[in-house]
């Protein structure tokens, strides 16, 4: 497995706004369950991909700004057993629920991330600035066209990208 760097406050930004995002409806929960999470994640670290699942499932339809300016991915994600994933998620989530910006639920065996109210402040704050909008603004399209669950997100990634899928695990993506 790739050494991995502690997780950054733009780590913790991205996913605040990304769990936020879906957190914002009354009818919502929230993010349902780690696999989710890391696909939705996925989508909004790797803007190639995110385009090229967007032109097979949505053609019409504007997938907007590359929210990383620079083309570069901060801390690339591994092959996991379920496809792409980040070891730092642990640590990440943990720092957010730590600090009173996200609130875990646990349901069954799945847990559910949503913000809090000082959380909810705080991404809507990020939001506002011109460096963090593209990222709230992909994250409001992840919750528009994949909303899905956990499993149907991993087989619509598994799908698309066959190299993922035939990717050794712990492989950098």
């Amino acid at each position: 497995m790739p050494p991995t760097r502690p997780p950054s406050t733009d780590a913790q930004a991205r996913l605040l706004l990304l769990i936020d995002v879906f957190s914002e409806t009354k009818a919502s929960k929230g993010i349902e369950g780690r696999m989710k999470l890391a696909k939705l994640d996925f989508l909004l670290r790797y803007p190639a991909h995110f385009n090229r699942l967007m032109a097979v499932r949505r053609p019409d339809v504007d997938a907007g700004e590359d929210p990383w300016l620079t083309g570069s991915i901060e801390q690339s994600m591994i092959r996991y057993k379920y496809g792409p994933w980040d070891p730092s998620y642990y640590a990440l989530l943990g720092a957010l629920t730590g600090k009173g910006l996200i609130e875990p639920k646990h349901e069954d065996a799945i847990a559910t991330y949503c913000t809090t109210p000082a959380g909810r402040e705080v991404a809507h704050a990020l939001a506002e600035s011109e460096s963090w909008r593209p990222v709230r603004d992909r994250a409001v399209l992840l919750r528009r066209y994949f909303n899905l669950t956990g499993t149907t997100l991993k087989n619509l990634i598994y799908e698309t990208f066959p190299d993922i899928v035939e990717a050794d695990w712990g492989t950098q993506l």
